[in-house]
């Protein structure tokens, strides 16, 4: 069966995530660029795109801030801020959750950002995206051995 692409008022609400992720978006912001109520929306936004509309946000979030840590030499504070969070607390506990490191570590994994070549957009958004069922369990201990395999998964 062919896959129905997603109906154009979803599209401008995702459309809207990717242009304005540091600001301060709501569902209800994202609910009236699409023309429909919150409830309708979420749920519509859940059914096609596989996560919520808040998921999506963060999920976008942590993306800019990870190829910020890559590419930049700016402190994880400004990081925070430049993504549109408030809080570093939260900001190192979500990113840990997702790519399996503390934002200063996942940089000190990573060679200097004077080092590296510049890639585009558009395939960093591809390859550093990471899968909605990819998040490091909490209770899971992070070792050497471990840190290894989710760098060497992060890059096929």
């Amino acid at each position: 069966m062919a896959q129905v692409p997603p109906a154009r008022y979803l599209m401008r609400a995702k459309d809207m995530v990717d242009a304005r992720y540091a600001e301060a978006l709501t569902v209800d912001d994202l609910a009236a660029a699409a023309g429909l109520s919150r409830a309708h929306f979420s749920r519509m936004f859940t059914r096609t795109f596989g996560e919520s509309p808040r998921a999506y946000l963060q999920t976008r979030r942590l993306e800019r801030a990870a190829a910020l840590l890559r590419y930049t030499d700016r402190s994880v504070a400004d990081i925070c801020v430049m993504v549109g969070l408030q809080s570093v607390g939260s900001f190192t506990t979500s990113f840990a959750r997702v790519y399996g490191l503390p934002p200063a570590a996942y940089r000190a994994s990573l060679p200097p950002a004077a080092l590296t070549a510049p890639v585009p957009s558009c395939i960093l958004k591809r390859d550093t995206r990471p899968r909605a069922d990819s998040r490091v369990a909490k209770d899971s201990t992070r070792g050497e051995d471990a840190r290894r395999a989710a760098t060497v998964a992060s890059l096929s």
